[in-house]
């Protein structure tokens, strides 16, 4: 039998990896047969046993007899190493608290993911409108203040990239019809320094956002306050987004710092 090349072990470990995927094909998509696995993947019976045997022994999937296999253990273990370890998160938590108990409204976390945008952290203030951005969902780019505020700032080839791949969905969101319109939509908001959007994510809220940078200032992601549109008057606006601002600086320079 012919030896497995390094080409071919790191395929196989993409496609091991890449099974993970299925468990964020939805909201529904908690637990997964092994038929249903064997259907959707056509792998061979005898590497599909032996890929989930290899992640159920790292812990990153688990099964029950009646129910299919589900993420496992090691999961929760990572998401709970992140919560508490991760750098930004552990620096902007008291800033979000204090966001959130100000301004009676949700204070989110979010940070990059490819072309979306994934919420990392949560605080809730006071009578707080709930929001349906929830700690782990990730949402379009293109979608609320928390996205665009990064979208705003993404370099030029990676702007031009995603324009190429989403051109209809950058029109319809009001970004304009071509590449130079969205380009000089983004430049105002960057001129403003905050974006600020009504229901794009949770009806009757307004999201007001800051864009946060890494040390070498590549934008990361954003930090967001969501309130009660009922509430959002033009100097609740001016005062949360002056805050979110000047957070969110803080927050860069302790990312440049470490």
């Amino acid at each position: 039998m012919p030896r497995q090349g390094r080409g071919d072990r790191l395929n196989s470990l993409e496609k091991m990896i890449g099974m993970l995927d299925i468990f964020d094909a939805g909201e529904d998509a908690v637990a997964v047969s092994f038929d249903e696995l064997y259907e959707r993947l056509g792998y061979t019976r005898s590497t599909l046993y032996r890929y989930l045997k290899t992640l159920t022994d790292a812990g990153l999937l688990t099964s029950l007899p009646s129910v299919g296999y589900m993420l496992g253990p090691r999961i929760v273990e990572l998401d709970y190493k992140i919560r508490t370890g991760d750098v930004l998160i552990k620096a902007a938590k008291p800033m979000m608290e204090e966001l959130a108990a100000r301004f009676k409204a949700v204070s989110l976390l979010c940070r990059r993911y490819k072309f979306e945008v994934l919420c990392v952290h949560q605080e809730i203030g006071p009578d707080a409108i709930h929001s349906n951005y929830d700690r782990g969902r990730r949402r379009p780019l293109l979608q609320g203040a928390a996205s665009v505020a990064i979208l705003a700032y993404l370099p030029d080839h990676q702007l031009r990239k995603f324009h190429g791949l989403a051109q209809e969905q950058f029109a319809l969101a009001g970004f304009g019809a071509t590449l130079k319109d969205v380009k000089n939509t983004l430049r105002q908001y960057r001129e403003q320094g905050w974006v600020s959007t009504t229901g794009d994510v949770t009806p009757g809220a307004l999201g007001i956002a800051a864009a946060v940078f890494d040390a070498r200032t590549e934008v990361i992601g954003s930090l967001s306050l969501t309130m009660r549109e009922s509430r959002a008057n033009a100097g609740v606006i001016e005062q949360a987004a002056e805050q979110l601002v000047f957070c969110a600086n803080v927050l860069s320079k302790t990312l440049a710092r470490d």
